[in-house]
This record gives structure tokens, C-alpha cells and sequence, in this order.
């Protein structure tokens, strides 16, 4: 009832309709302009839609025309003066027609005889907005509402719909004896003219834009749940995205648009804006589906400049739907169902299996007798006494093979000519892997269980002919359950514990009123008690809110709007934790008794903690206010465009919990002016200036403003008429070029870096002395002022080709680098004795370059009026390199940063292992760390810059190994099948040019600390009955070998991988849609033991998820 209630309150009546034509007047002038030039005018500026046959009137003819608030009718009078055309007006409708011609050559008693009605739609199932439908051969027609909806009288049942849509193949319609007909249009790229969102919301024609801006249906974003930014890799061009987690609400992608450009502290994260307001990723993966009207990412300098220091590594914008003026409401809703179970499960070896390695380890070094005897493996093979002999899987313990979520969305579009309406409801549940063990001993679910509630309302109001006032609101309420330990260190603790070391708990023999949990020493954890003696709730809550006002100045300058906006962001977060403590039991000493039965003496590791439920809490939040100012220009004087825009902007920024920091209490304020003026001329030759003037509070005066300017140009080839002969093969083509600078001040958290931190609490602060043994305390520097530092600038460069084939094929071809210089560091050395510790001296000293190509390809075709197809590929290659670093390497060139990229690893260049003692002796000396025996990894000596071999082998012989980590190439591709009421499709996603480097996988250390063993290191590891200097792991050890898990290439491997990443299939019948969709279905790579999307480590990470979703959804009318 709550969320009925709440979507009913934003439902608003609206008023009978006006007379349009009436109220609408028009001032302008046209000299020798052809006709279609003034209706493209009219259009454009009104809500007018021009009907006729094309043979009925010399669109192209030229006439003159200057009118001052002037009514539709008194200009079609003079433009169609000296025509034999007249016009009729109903409503926003104006049809034209001979002087003498009847609207239909039907009787009076035939025209009102049938009535139809309908939707259209695009083969994507997205509704076409303003589709013509005309009855050929006659004046009859209507167009689509917001929602795709029609209705229309047709004289007779043979009857030929003629339906159109700019973009849209042009389709014939025969009417029959159906009442409700549902239209399917197909992409004509020859005339597209898609309006894609840009900067500051403001729109341009595709075909009219010269800077680099990708834009998708949020259809095409098919995700598992609510979690957007999974779906970007591949199928949007620019855009490299990885997912490393499939923990819920921590299972966004990380995404960067076309790379990384700079270094360190510094984001390489792109600006968020949804609905005109700076947001996070998380904001962005709670978006429902739903409510997304417009999805553009910015990519150049010419797309991004306007948001000067903000938009340095890109912009994504995402609008929000809008109400629509409808004779009722259109009601909408959607319920899903989930299933997802991991994409790789590690598996690890038994209890006898870990036992016999860690035997083998001791010998392979050798330290002493074994430290598991015969009696005890057997004990534990033949599956004896439990506690005594225990054998445990931990994982399966504690993880379950799937998980299951479910979604629910209700929306509701409506309103009329002075208010209309969006309002949406999402409830959403996501659980997680962990088995629900706690039941079995308290009253709660450790399980992580994820509640999500989502509210979206959005008004307009028109307050006259020329005002509109428009709210949106979004609320997000977040309502988390879950283990108080994060899920990394539980699959960490997996990871080490031993099975056989310790049972999972004693039986209660009446001596205690708590669990004796078992552990082998009191240093040590039991992972199942970790998991259960606790939980935590964590409620969140985002509250945005944005006010527009909408102001057309048309009765001060003609094509002048003004527009406004204020905007208030709050998150708020609190925790509540609830945990006990839990004692630790051990066995001491155990004996076997004549009848086969054993007597154990279980002791307690640890002095005795009380048990009894403690609780602790904290708060978190901030906010964010917004406010901007834009005037608007756009001017069509014959064939020549102009447009222009100006727009100021502040925001600030408040930690609703800074504690005691007295940093973290000043808000952070921003003020900035953006600009842009564009100019085309007959469609054919295009031309854009931007510029954006920010200040940054890291920077002392003189320093502390940025203007970052940038142009484009373009050239529309096949606009010309020498282009004709070629118009049948190449529908359309298009060349761009952009320059630009972009502007970066965020230092890594840092604040007012041009003044010093001094710490006055008499901390230790200067090293001295002959051998720098002695250290004073007293005042010192936590950070030296720099009143010189200044921006982070990065030139962008960019070339871009778009063409369409044969009407049905689009390609564009970006082309684009990035010279970054000024880059912040750190000082590489500050020496001791000058009072600094904690170093931090920043200065602009480090350059990186980020090139490469970014492409997408589209295809869609019409088979018959009853089969369609699409097919869609995207390509995206950036490398980076840096080219200036702050560094000292000595006579070590091998060191340097400078011409590898910014995620390259550094590490040994391995020469596979050691085959014997000999071998070891005529070697260079490893003094990497541990005693080096038979079955250790052997590295290679690198000379230095002169080429000298030092005999040694140690830091100084790391060079760049392997790819970069962040992936240099991300690809898409997949096809979307229609036929009748069924559709499938399903979409590929893959990367290459990467490497992932496995570590933190030593199973033993002392005897306890001994960590789980993975399977596949027993499977093919050194060993002295196995003497393969080519095994995958190298002989196992009981001391933590530095020499065997530092980075080398013996540990990278290749990252590429290539997903089946979706596939779906539905059918649609009435207003009812059935749909069945998997994610992650299949994973091809060389790398095998986990995900490889997850990345390096030691794959003990919460996996990513493989879902398959069932739902439906329905349309009420």
C-alpha cells in the first residue's frame, strides 16, 4: 500500500486540451530558403508535424519569409502563396493537399468505420516515439504518443498503413480484420538522425555532432540484476571494463573510458552525471533498467571540455524518463527470478593428501623429523575418530553451490498538456553464497541478504507557452544483512586453514554452557566461528533530488532559452554490529582404548572470554549541493546553424561524519564556467568550440584556475552532390577531427597541497647522526608546502570516421591519443634529517601517453514482415606509456618506468627451476630471500646499462614482465534474432593484451601456520620423485620462501579470455513479454583455475557469478 501510495501522489490530472495552432506564435526570417528548410524550422521549434505526399509539393523550391509573433496559419498563407496546396490544422497535425482534394475518396458513412490502435516499436522492443502512421492514398494519419501508442479510424479493412519514423525504414501496413496492430520498424541508417544527450544534457544530431560520443539503448544493457556497469565491456566502443567480484552490491565492474592516462593517487575513474547530477558507480549499478531514457559516453576533448576539471578521463551521462501527455495512464511492471552459482569453485586437496605434502616439504629442505606420523594419516584415511582424526572441508562448509535473488519494478507514465509524470517503484533481494550455518547454533542468518528499495519520480509542469518547472527525485534505501567479517577474509580464512589441524567443534560434554570451538593453537581461527558468532546491519540510504526551470526568451531574442537547475545529493550509512566472542579448544593428548574406542583430553587454548552478545555501531554520510545556470542559443538563418551555449556552475561538497579531522570538516567547494559555440552550414560543413574554466582549491593563487578550451570540425562528404553516384553503396559519411586540453586538480585525497602539514605532537621527526642511528622527537612535516604545483593538463587528440552501407551497416572509427604532462608525485626521496616523515612533497613531474582505436559496427535488416535481424561489434584498443616519472635508478635502466605502461608489473625473469645442487653452485648468487635448493624457481641475471653482470641476483634484476594488468584490448560482438513474437540473442565479450599474476599461494610456513593446499598444486608440483624443472609449482617448503612467491614470470600468465557474456530468449504476445536470460555462461581462456576476470592472487576471492534469470513483464493500458 506504502508503494501504491507513493506513486499515486505524483499521478497529477491535467487540463482539457488548448487549441495549439492558436496560442503557438513564430518570429523569423528566411531569405531564398527552400521550403522543407521552413517545416524542418517549424518542426523543430514547435510541436508541429508537417503530412503530405512528397509529389504533392516542390519542397525544394525557395521563397522568403519574415514574420514577428505570428500565428502557424499566417505563415503557411505566405509560404504556400502562389501553390495550388491548402492546409488543414488538428491539432499539432498540419496536413497539406491539393486545393480541390477531399480528405478521402470514401463516402461520409465509410470514414469513421473502422478504428485501430497499436504500438510501434524498434526491433529492440524499444517504442518509437512521434511514428507517423498515414492511410495511403489519403490525409488520414496520426502519430505515436511517448509510449509508442496509437489509435486511428481507417475507412475500410483494405486499408494500407504507411508507417515512418526519422531513422526508420519506411513500412506498408495492410490493415484487415486485426484491431490491434503492433509495428516493428527497422533501422534505415540513411536517414538517421538520432539526437544523442552531450554535455549538460543538451542534445545533438547525430548526424550534425563532430566530438566523439557513444550512445546505447538501455535495452541493449541486458545485466543479471541491478548492477549496470557489468554490462559496458563490449558493447560500448572506448569504454574497458573488468569485473573482479561477484559479492553482492560489491560486484560492479571497474571501468575506465579508453584508458588510463594518468598515475598514481590520481583518479582514472570517469564523471558520473545522471539526471545532471555528479554521481558514483554504485549510484550508477542501482539504476533500474526501467527508468533510463538516454545513455552517452563523452569521450574526446570536443565531448568533455565543457566539464573542464571533472571530465579529464571522461564522461558518462544517464537521463531518466519523463511523463508523457496520454489519454490514461500506461502502467508497466516487471518480476524476475534468479539463479547464480560461481563461475569457477577452488578446490583443494583432502586431509591425507594435505598431510602427506606437508612430510614432503619437511624432507625436501630438510628440518627435522615429519610431523605427521603413519598412524595418524591412516587414522584420518580410514575416517576414525573425527576429532582426533579430523578432516574437514571448510569450503564446503561454509559456501553453498548457488544463490537466489528476485526483482520486482512497477512504473507508471502519464499526465497531460500542463503536467505529466514518471513515477517507479524497484524492490529488489540478492543472497548471498554463505551457507546459513548459524542456525544451527543462535537465532540468526549469517547469509548475506541484500534489500534494495528504489523510488524514481519525475514531474513536468508547464507554467505557460514559454515556462516548464521540472522535480526529479530518486530515492535509493539500501537494507544489508551479513557476516561481520568482509567475504575476502572468509574465503581467506578458507584459504588458512588446514583441514586436519583442528575439527570444527567438540561435542559438549556438559562442562561448559558455550560451543568449544575447535582450533590448533590459540593464535589461530576456525573460519565457521568467524563466519557465525556475528552480523552486521548496514542500512544506507541516497537521497537526490533536482529542481529545473525551464525559461524559452524568444520575446527577447529568437531561439534564446534559459535554463536552471539546483540540485541536493545526501548518503547517509549505519552499521550495527553484533558479535560474541567464542572460545578456543584443542585436543592435548588422545589414547586408544582395548574395544577400539578412544579416550581425548580437550583442553582450552587461551584464557576463557565471556560469551554473551556485544554490539557497536557507526555513521557515515555526506552530501553534495548543486547549482548551474545555462543560457541556450540555437538560430537556423537559411542553410546556416548556429548555436551557442553558456553555463555557470558551483557545487560543494560536506562528510556528514568528519570526526576529529579538521580537513575533513571544510567543505569542498568548486566553481566553474563552461562554454561552447557550434555552427554548421547546409548539413555539410560542421564546426564546434568548447571551453571550461574551473579553479581548484589544491592550488595557490596564480595557479588555482584552469581554462581548458577545445575544436572540432567535420565534414559531411556525402551531403555533397558529387557524392550521388556513390549514395546506393555509402548511404552516409562523415569525417571529424577534435583538439582539446582537459584539466586534472584531484591529488589523491590530498587538500590545499600548496600549504605545509605540520604535525605538533611531538612525534619522531629527525633522523641524524653519522649512521642515521639517532632520532629526535618534536615538531615536524607530515607534508612540505608547494606553491608552485599546478595543474595536471592532458592534450587529446581525435579523428573519427562515420559511414553507412547499403542503408543497413554503420561503422565508426575513432582514432584518439592523449599526452598527459604535469602529472602529481610523490618526491621519490626526501632525506630523513629534514624533518619529514610520512614523505609527502607533490610535484608536477610525471607525462604518460594513451593511444589507440576504438570502433563499432551495427548492422540491421528487414527479412520479411515477419523475420528481422541485428547484429552489433565493438573493438577498443588503448595502450598508455608513461613518458616522464619521478625515479631514481641508478645505472639500472632496467628499472625505469618510463616507455612501460602505467598497470605494468615489474618482477624476475624466471629460467623455469633449479634441477640439482650443481646447478645451484655454477648459478649467479639469488639473494632474493630463503635458502635456494633443487625444485626452487631460478631467475636470470640482467646486466646493467653498461652491460655488466654483477654475479648477483636481486631487486636490481627485475625488469617489466608480461602485459599490462588493466587490459589494452576490449571486444564485443553478437547478433539479436526476431521472429514474429520471439526473440533471442546473445553477445560475446572478451579481452587481450593482459596478464595476471598468481600469488600469495605457499601453503606452509611453521607448523602452524599451514595453510589449505589448492588441488591443482599437488597435481603437478617439484618434488624429488618428480623432477620437472617445468612444473607448475615448485617444491614445497615449510619456510615462506621469498625466492618462490615473489613476482616472476613464472607466475604470470595470460589474462585474455573470451565470455559468452549473455544470451536470452522471449516471446511477446499482446502486451505481455516472457523472457529466459543467462550471464556468464561460458568462459574460453588458457587460464583455467579461476575466473580470469577476477585477475591475479590466488583466486580466493567471492567469484563472479554465473545467472540465469526468468521474468516477465506486462504493460497495462
Amino acid at each position: 500500500m506504502f508503494v501504491l501510495g507513493f506513486l499515486l501522489t505524483s499521478v497529477w490530472s491535467y487540463s482539457s486540451n488548448s487549441v495549439y495552432a492558436q496560442n503557438q506564435k513564430f518570429s523569423f526570417e528566411f531569405k531564398q530558403t527552400s521550403i522543407k528548410t521552413i517545416f524542418q524550422y517549424i518542426e523543430k521549434h514547435s510541436e508541429f508535424i508537417f503530412m503530405y505526399r512528397t509529389d504533392l509539393l516542390d519542397t525544394s523550391k525557395k521563397v522568403s519569409v519574415k514574420v514577428e509573433k505570428q500565428s502557424i496559419e499566417q505563415i503557411l498563407e505566405q509560404v504556400l502563396k502562389g501553390t495550388s496546396v491548402v492546409y488543414e490544422i488538428n491539432d499539432r497535425q498540419i496536413v497539406l493537399k491539393k486545393g480541390l482534394e477531399r480528405l478521402e475518396e470514401v463516402p461520409q458513412q465509410s470514414r469513421q468505420k473502422k478504428l485501430i490502435q497499436g504500438l510501434v516499436k524498434d526491433d529492440r522492443g524499444e517504442v518509437i516515439i512521434g511514428a507517423t502512421i498515414k492511410v495511403k492514398g489519403t490525409t488520414i494519419g496520426t502519430t505515436t504518443n511517448m509510449d509508442g501508442l496509437y489509435n486511428l479510424s481507417v475507412p475500410s479493412e483494405n486499408s494500407i498503413l504507411i508507417v515512418s519514423y526519422i531513422g526508420y525504414a519506411t513500412q506498408e501496413i495492410k490493415v484487415g480484420n486485426r484491431q490491434n496492430i503492433i509495428i516493428t520498424l527497422q533501422e534505415d541508417a540513411k536517414n538517421l538522425e538520432e539526437v544523442v544527450v552531450t554535455a549538460y544534457g543538451t542534445g545533438q544530431k547525430k548526424a550534425s555532432m563532430v566530438g566523439s560520443v557513444q550512445s546505447i539503448r538501455p535495452a541493449d544493457l541486458k545485466v543479471p540484476a541491478s548492477n549496470l556497469s557489468t554490462s559496458f565491456a563490449g558493447r560500448l566502443a572506448g569504454v574497458i571494463a573488468v569485473q573482479r567480484s561477484g559479492e553482492p552490491g560489491a560486484d560492479g565492474a571497474n571501468f575506465w573510458i579508453r584508458g588510463v592516462s594518468t598515475l598514481g593517487s590520481a583518479s582514472t575513474s570517469p564523471l558520473i552525471i545522471i539526471d545532471g547530477i555528479e554521481s558514483t558507480t554504485t549510484d550508477l549499478n542501482a539504476l533500474d533498467p526501467e527508468v533510463i531514457d538516454g545513455f552517452s559516453i563523452l569521450k574526446d576533448a570536443t565531448a568533455t571540455a565543457m566539464y573542464g576539471m571533472r571530465g579529464a578521463n571522461g564522461v558518462m551521462i544517464v537521463t531518466t524518463k519523463s511523463g508523457a501527455a496520454l489519454d490514461k495512464p500506461i502502467i508497466n511492471f516487471r518480476v524476475e527470478g534468479s539463479m547464480s552459482t560461481p563461475t569457477n569453485i577452488p578446490e583443494f586437496v583432502d586431509g591425507v593428501t594435505f598431510m602427506e605434502l606437508y612430510n614432503e616439504a619437511i624432507r625436501n629442505q630438510p628440518a627435522g623429523k615429519e610431523a605427521y606420523t603413519q598412524e595418524r594419516i591412516d587414522g584420518t584415511r580410514q575416517g576414525l575418530n573425527p576429532y582426533i582424526f579430523p578432516d574437514v572441508d571448510w569450503y564446503g562448509e561454509m559456501f553453498k553451490d548457488r544463490s537466489f535473488s528476485e526483482t520486482f519494478n512497477f512504473n507508471i507514465r502519464g499526465g497531460g498538456k500542463k503536467v505529466d509524470y514518471f513515477s517507479s517503484v524497484s524492490v529488489g533481494h540478492e543472497s548471498g553464497m554463505l551457507k546459513s550455518r548459524s542456525k544451527d547454533f543462535f537465532s540468526f542468518d549469517n547469509n548475506i541478504s541484500r534489500m534494495r528499495y528504489s523510488f524514481q519520480n519525475n514531474i513536468n509542469a508547464r507554467l505557460g507557452k514559454t515556462s516548464k518547472l521540472s522535480l526529479r527525485l530518486n530515492v535509493m534505501l539500501v537494507d544489508k544483512r551479513g557476516p561481520n567479517e568482509s567475504t575476502s577474509s572468509l574465503f581467506s580464512s578458507v584459504m588458512n586453514t588446514n583441514p586436519v589441524d583442528a575439527p570444527i567443534m567438540f561435542p559438549d560434554d556438559g562442562t561448559t554452557s558455550y560451543i568449544k570451538w575447535g582450533v590448533p593453537t590459540n593464535t589461530t581461527v576456525n573460519p565457521l566461528a568467524t563466519l557465525v558468532n556475528g552480523y552486521d546491519d548496514t542500512f544506507q540510504s541516497t537521497v537526490t533530488a533536482s529542481l529545473n526551470f525551464d525559461q524559452k526568451l524568444d520575446f527577447l531574442v529568437d531561439g534564446l532559452t534559459f535554463k536552471a537547475m539546483a540540485s541536493l545529493k545526501n548518503f547517509s550509512q549505519s552499521v550495527q554490529t553484533r558479535y560474541s566472542d567464542w572460545n578456543k579448544f584443542t585436543v592435548n593428548n588422545w589414547s586408544l582404548n582395548d574395544d577400539g574406542t578412544y579416550n581425548m583430553e580437550v583442553i582450552q587454548e587461551g584464557a576463557e572470554v565471556g560469551t554473551e552478545l556485544k554490539t557497536k555501531s557507526s555513521n557515515t554520510g555526506d552530501r553534495r549541493i548543486y547549482l548551474q545556470a545555462m543560457l541556450e542559443y540555437n538560430r537556423t538563418f537559411g542553410k546556416h546553424d548556429v548555436g551557442a551555449l553558456l553555463i555557470y556552475n558551483q557545487d560543494e561538497y560536506m562528510d556528514n561524519n568528519p570526526g576529529t579531522d579538521l580537513l575533513v570538516a571544510l567543505p569542498t567547494r568548486r566553481q566553474g564556467i563552461a562554454a561552447r559555440a557550434s555552427y554548421a552550414y547546409d548539413g555539410r560543413y560542421l564546426a564546434e568550440v568548447n571551453l571550461g574554466y574551473n579553479g581548484s582549491e589544491n592550488f595557490a593563487k596564480g595557479n588555482r584556475f584552469g581554462l581548458f578550451p577545445s575544436i572540432a570540425v567535420g565534414y559531411n562528404i556525402s551531403e555533397e552532390k558529387f557524392f550521388e553516384p556513390l549514395r546506393n553503396i555509402i548511404s552516409r559519411m562523415k569525417v571529424r577531427a577534435s583538439y582539446g586540453l582537459v584539466g586534472n586538480g584531484n591529488i589523491g585525497g590530498q587538500r590545499f597541497t600548496y600549504l605545509a602539514d605540520v604535525d605538533l605532537t611531538g612525534s619522531p621527526a629527525f633522523t641524524t647522526g653519522i649512521n642515521m642511528d639517532r632520532t629526535l622527537k618534536g615538531p615536524s612535516y607530515k607534508r612540505f608546502a608547494n606553491y608552485d604545483l599546478g595543474w595536471e593538463v592532458g592534450k587529446k587528440y581525435n579523428i573519427g570516421l562515420d559511414m553507412i552501407f547499403f542503408n543497413n551497416l554503420s561503422l565508426t572509427v575513432d582514432v584518439f591519443r592523449e599526452d598527459r604532462t604535469d602529472i602529481f608525485q610523490e618526491k621519490a626521496t626526501i632525506p630523513s634529517y629534514l624533518g619529514v616523515y610520512g614523505t609527502k612533497y607533490y610535484v608536477n613531474s610525471a607525462a604518460v601517453r594513451n593511444q589507440g582505436i576504438d570502433a563499432s559496427i551495427d548492422f540491421g535488416h528487414q527479412f520479411n514482415k515477419d523475420f528481422s535481424m541485428t547484429f552489433k561489434g565493438t573493438f577498443t584498443y588503448a595502450h598508455n606509456e608513461i613518458r616522464a616519472y619521478e625515479e631514481s635508478v641508478g645505472d639500472r635502466a632496467n628499472l625505469s618506468r618510463i616507455g612501460y605502461s602505467t598497470s605494468q608489473q615489474w618482477g624476475y625473469v624466471s629460467d623455469y627451476l633449479f634441477a640439482d645442487q650443481t646447478e645451484i653452485n655454477n648459478h649467479p648468487t639469488q639473494l632474493i630471500g630463503g635458502t635456494v635448493g633443487p625444485g626452487d624457481i631460478k631467475y636470470v641475471n640482467q646486466p646493467n646499462v653498461y652491460g655488466v653482470y654483477d654475479d648477483i641476483i636481486d631487486k636490481n634484476d627485475m625488469v617489466p614482465i608480461g602485459n599490462p594488468t588493466t587490459p589494452e584490448i576490449v571486444y564485443g560482438f553478437g547478433p539479436s534474432f526476431h521472429y514474429k513474437g520471439f526473440d533471442f540473442s546473445f553477445f560475446f565479450q572478451g579481452v587481450a593484451k593482459t596478464s595476471l599474476f598468481m600469488s600469495g599461494l605457499q601453503p606452509f610456513g611453521t607448523m602452524m601456520e599451514n595453510k589449505n593446499v589448492q588441488k591443482f598444486i599437488a597435481d603437478d608440483r617439484w618434488s624429488p620423485e618428480n623432477q620437472n624443472i617445468f612444473a607448475e609449482y615448485p617444491r614445497l617448503t615449510i619456510e615462506r620462501s621469498a625466492n618462490n612467491s615473489t613476482t616472476s614470470t613464472y607466475w604470470e600468465r595470460n589474462g585474455a579470455f573470451l565470455k559468452l557474456k549473455n544470451a536470452e530468449i522471449g516471446y511477446t504476445f499482446k502486451s505481455m513479454r516472457l523472457y529466459l536470460r543467462g550471464s556468464n555462461l561460458l568462459t574460453f581462456s588458457k587460464f583455467k583455475l579461476w575466473d580470469p576476470e577476477q585477475g591475479g592472487g590466488n583466486g580466493l576471492k567471492y567469484p563472479t557469478q554465473r545467472v540465469f534469470n526468468i521474468g516477465f513483464q506486462m504493460t497495462i493500458k
